[in-house]
């Protein structure tokens, strides 16, 4: 048993880098799609989180911090799940669906939590872009990670 509740900090963070890595990407190519502007705009939205308007302003470093906080929210819920997933035996039945159902709990906390007491500017609320948002972060986020956490506490359980 103390095989499954080790930490893994490999695979957490391969995990990682890929999730972030692949909901960045589609929220990025979604927007571009969608409005035809630059991703950066993305970056600068998740900038204004901690910069408000001021990430807007011009400031080359302003996507960095985008890609920063991204990336830091990305490990938030990386190792939140990895701490999770061997303590709570339901969540071992069925990787797959853990992960979209985690990826449901991720929007909830980002949309419902984080954003409202961010610096985020807000908008009109919008069916179409809430269920695009939760899909992404549900198959982009949710789903990869369960898949991961799965094989490798599959693997570990062999050992």
């Amino acid at each position: 048993m103390a095989t499954t509740r080790s930490f893994p900090p490999g695979i957490i963070l391969l995990t990682w880098m890929l999730v972030g890595t692949l909901d960045l990407l589609s929220a990025c190519v979604q927007f571009v799609l969608v409005t035809g502007k630059s991703f950066v705009n993305v970056l600068l939205f998740v900038a204004s989180g901690a910069f408000g308007k001021d990430a807007f302003s011009g400031n080359p470093a302003m996507p960095w911090w985008g890609v920063f906080f991204h990336y830091c929210f990305a490990l938030f819920f990386t190792l939140l799940f990895f701490f999770l997933y061997p303590r709570i035996p339901e969540m071992r039945k069925v990787p797959s669906v853990t992960g979209l159902i985690y990826g449901i709990f991720a929007w909830i906390v980002m949309n419902l939590l984080v954003i409202p007491v961010s610096s985020i500017p807000h908008g009109p609320f919008r069916l179409a872009n809430t269920v695009i948002g939760m899909c992404i972060i549900m198959v982009m986020i949710g789903l990869p990670m369960g898949l991961m956490a799965g094989k490798y506490y599959q693997y570990k359980s062999r050992e």
